[in-house]
């Protein structure tokens, strides 16, 4: 009675010479739900900022609106200072949590994206004709997410200050400002210390917000063991 051998597994992750046919089949149909699951959660993820960013400009704009309409109305006296502290503060409050959101997710993207390079480095594994067809990363390392994100040269600091998430920290930077100036104001009476000290805590919300968010990029390099590097 003949007896059946049993396929040999490879020895490692990027070793698929052993592999049958139906090894590779099983194997690239796994991968590419799994591709496929990563796509839906990033696509989920950034059509969700996106519109918690849309919600949060539109409360600005509205409280703004308000706050011109109630000037008008009081003078600009009376309990229009208290209504206009109560509004900053709900908008600063609103800005915090959306702007924490943002950074979190910015920081989920770029699992994502090393993820899907992961992936895309086992497809090559399995048929390293298809690399040169590749135009994002094959490389679950900092500069194969880079290439992903801007495959046609190399990533430069104007992406990110042209980003959603800049967006929103140079609103909310300017929503700390009015609101420390609008209570220093009604402490003091004084415009020049309302102006230099909301300045000073818009200055000081900015560098902090884009420290948190250079740790929060390099956290998760630091955390991260790559499978693949470019130099490899």
């Amino acid at each position: 009675m003949a007896t059946v051998e049993p396929e040999p597994e490879p020895s490692t992750h990027g070793d698929t010479a052993s592999l049958s046919d139906a090894q590779r089949s099983l194997r690239a149909q796994m991968l590419a739900t799994e591709h496929w699951s990563l796509l839906a959660s990033r696509s989920t993820t950034q059509s969700e900022v996106l519109t918690r960013i849309a919600i949060f400009l539109t409360l600005v704009s509205a409280g703004l609106v308000s706050l011109g309409v109630l000037g008008n109305a009081t003078g600009f006296r009376g309990w229009f200072g208290a209504a206009a502290l109560g509004v900053l503060a709900l908008l600063v409050l609103l800005g915090v949590i959306t702007q924490l959101r943002v950074f979190n997710t910015a920081t989920e993207d770029l699992v994502y994206v090393l993820a899907m390079n992961r992936l895309r480095r086992a497809y090559v594994d399995l048929d390293p004709g298809i690399e040169p067809y590749l135009m994002t990363g094959t490389t679950d390392d900092e500069a194969g997410a880079k290439t992903t994100y801007f495959p046609f040269a190399a990533r430069d600091r104007s992406q990110v200050f042209a980003s959603s998430m800049m967006v929103m920290l140079v609103v909310n930077t300017a929503l700390v400002g009015l609101f420390i100036g609008a209570l220093v104001f009604a402490a003091t009476g004084s415009i020049a210390w309302s102006i230099a000290l909301g300045a000073l805590a818009a200055v000081a919300q900015f560098v902090l917000w884009m420290l948190r968010g250079y740790r929060s990029y390099r956290g998760v390099f630091a955390a991260h063991a790559p499978l693949r590097g470019t130099t490899r």
